[in-house]
C-alpha cells in the first residue's frame, strides 16, 4: 500500500513521528494509501528549511517568482489526467467535477497571482509643499496555510499561490481526510525550480500538526479554511502571538427566489447551487427561500428533478453526486435529517443512504435530499450540515425573507433570483453575507475579495485581498 511523504526543503520525506494515518477511499470505504502522522518535530524540520529559503526567494524579483509559478502552473495543466484521477478518488467527487472544477481553478490560481505580482502597484500621497509618502509592500516571512477537504487542491492552491508570489516561504498543511493531490504538488514544484524550503508541505492530523503550526513563534501568518470552532481556537492561539489571521469558516447560505425569477435558469442553477460537490462546498444554498406565489411549482419541479439525480460512483459519467468525503461525515448528515424530522420537517425526497453494488457497497453514498415545514429558527436551519441537504421554505414579502435569512450566525454568501433591478440591490445591500450572487451563483472572479462577515471569517481571500495579507504595509516619507 502505498505511503504518502511530506515535502520539506525540496524533497520527499518521511514523518518524525514514524506514524501514518489510513487514508479511505469515499467511493468503496477502503483505505487506500497511509498519510504521514506528522507533529512539532517536522514542522521544525520545515520552519528551518523555510528560514534558509526566505532570502533567496523573497530577494528574487517579482519577474522571477512569476516565472516559476507559471511553470508550477503548467506542470499541474499537464498533469491534468493524473490530478483529476487522483482528487475523485480522494474526495469522492465525480471525475466530471474535478476535470471541470477542481483541478482547472488550480491551475488558475497559480497562474493568475504569477501573473497579478508583475502588475502590483504601491501607493503614494503627495503632502503639497512637504514631501510625498510611498508605501511598501514587504513579505512577512514564513506563513503557514491550512486548507479544508472539500475542494482539496483548489482551495490548497488558493492560498499558497498569493503568499509564494508575495514572496513568503509557505508551511502547508492540506486536509489528512483529502492529502493526494497536494502530495503530488511536491513532484510539480521540484520541475518548476522552486527552490528547497519555500515550499514545504506537511501531512497529519489538525490537532497535531496543524496546531504546531498555528503555535510556532517563527510563522508570522495563518490562512485557515475550515470549520468555524476550529477558527475560534485558532484565534485564541494566534491572536495572542500577534500573528496576521485570514480565517474562511462556515456558512448557512440562503437562496431567495422572488416570484419574477426566469424560473427556469433558476431551476437549473437552484439544483447546482444545492447539491453540486455532493453540498460540500461552503457557498452551497442550503436553505431555499420561495416568493409564496410560485411556491407549489418550485416545490413539484423542484422534487422532481432531485429525485432522478444521478447518485453513483465517481467514475460512471452519468453521476451527478458521487461519494461524500468519509463514513463519519455520512452519519453526521443523516442525523440531521433525523433531527429535521422531529423538528416537524417533512423529507420531500431522498434523506437515505444509497446502496451500491461491488465493489462500491461500502461507499458513503446519499440520496439529495429536500425537506419542508420547517421553522426558520429550528437547528436545521441555523447550523451548517455541508452534505446533500437542503430545506425549502415560503415567504410573502421581502422585510420577511430579510429577517429569516440574516437569522444564523453565519454570513458567508447569499444567492438572489428577481429581474427587479432595484430590489435586487436592495436586497444585496440588506443581507448579512461577503457575496452575493443576483440571478447565478458560484461566478468567480478572481480579482474579488472572498469571505464572510459574522461567524463565517476573518478577513478577504482572493485578488489584491490575497496579496495585501500575505505582506506587511511599511510607508516611506520624503520631504522635499
Amino acid at each position: 500500500m502505498e505511503k504518502l511523504q511530506n515535502f520539506v526543503n525540496g524533497e520527499y520525506c518521511t514523518p518524525s513521528t514514524g506514524e501514518y494515518i489510513d487514508n479511505f477511499e469515499p467511493a468503496t470505504g477502503k483505505v487506500y494509501s497511509l498519510i504521514p502522522n506528522s507533529g512539532e518535530a517536522d514542522v521544525q524540520n520545515a520552519v528551518d528549511a523555510a528560514e534558509k529559503a526566505f532570502p533567496i526567494w523573497s530577494e528574487m524579483s517579482s519577474v522571477e517568482r512569476s516565472k516559476i509559478l507559471i511553470k508550477l502552473s503548467k506542470g499541474i495543466e499537464d498533469r491534468m489526467d493524473e490530478f483529476v484521477q487522483a482528487e475523485s478518488r480522494d474526495n469522492g467527487k465525480p471525475l466530471s467535477l474535478a476535470a471541470h472544477v477542481d483541478i482547472p481553478r488550480a491551475v488558475s490560481n497559480f497562474h493568475f497571482f504569477a501573473t497579478a505580482i508583475v502588475h502590483y502597484a504601491s501607493e503614494s500621497h503627495q503632502m503639497e509643499g512637504l514631501g510625498v509618502n510611498y508605501t511598501l509592500r514587504k513579505p512577512i516571512g514564513i506563513v503557514g496555510c491550512i486548507s479544508p477537504w472539500n475542494l482539496p487542491l483548489y482551495l490548497f492552491s488558493w492560498k499558497i499561490a498569493p503568499a509564494l508570489a508575495a514572496g513568503n516561504c509557505v508551511i502547508a498543511k492540506p486536509s489528512e481526510v483529502t492529502p493526494y493531490t497536494a502530495y503530488l504538488l511536491g513532484k510539480v514544484a521540484q520541475e518548476a525550480g522552486m527552490p528547497p524550503g519555500v515550499l514545504n508541505i506537511l501531512h497529519g492530523e489538525g490537532g497535531a500538526v496543524g496546531d504546531a503550526i498555528v503555535k510556532h513563534a517563527k510563522i508570522k501568518a495563518i490562512s485557515f479554511t475550515g470549520g468555524t470552532n476550529t477558527g475560534k481556537y485558532i484565534a485564541q492561539t494566534a491572536a495572542p502571538m500577534f500573528k496576521k489571521l485570514s480565517l474562511e469558516l462556515g456558512g448557512k447560505n440562503p437562496n431567495i427566489i422572488f416570484a419574477d425569477c426566469d424560473f427556469d435558469e433558476m431551476l437549473s442553477t437552484t439544483l447546482r447551487s444545492s447539491f453540486a460537490n455532493q453540498g460540500q462546498i461552503c457557498l452551497c444554498g442550503s436553505r431555499i427561500f420561495v416568493e409564496r406565489p410560485i411556491y407549489e411549482r418550485f416545490k413539484e419541479a423542484f422534487v422532481s428533478r432531485v429525485s432522478t439525480t444521478v447518485v453513483a460512483p465517481p467514475n460512471d459519467p452519468k453521476a451527478k453526486l458521487g461519494a461524500v468525503v468519509s463514513k463519519p461525515h455520512m452519519e453526521k448528515v443523516l442525523s440531521y435529517v433525523e433531527l429535521a424530522k422531529e423538528e416537524g420537517g417533512t423529507v420531500l425526497t431522498g434523506g437515505e443512504r444509497v446502496q451500491m453494488d461491488a465493489p462500491y457497497n461500502e461507499g458513503y453514498y446519499l440520496r439529495p435530499t429536500v425537506i419542508e415545514g420547517l421553522a426558520y429558527d429550528c437547528r436545521t436551519n441555523q447550523e451548517e450540515i455541508f452534505g446533500p441537504v437542503v430545506t425549502i421554505t415560503p415567504f410573502d414579502t421581502e422585510e420577511e425573507v430579510l429577517m429569516m435569512a440574516n437569522s444564523t450566525q453565519y454570513g458567508l454568501s447569499a444567492t438572489l433570483w428577481t429581474s427587479n433591478l432595484k430590489r435586487a440591490h436592495n436586497m444585496a445591500n440588506e443581507l448579512h453575507a461577503g457575496i452575493v450572487w443576483v440571478n447565478s451563483w458560484l461566478v468567480r472572479d478572481l480579482r474579488t475579495p472572498f469571505g464572510g462577515v459574522k461567524a463565517s471569517g476573518v478577513g478577504r481571500e482572493g485578488g489584491w485581498e490575497a496579496l495585501r495579507f500575505f505582506t506587511e504595509a511599511k510607508n516611506v516619507f520624503i520631504k522635499y
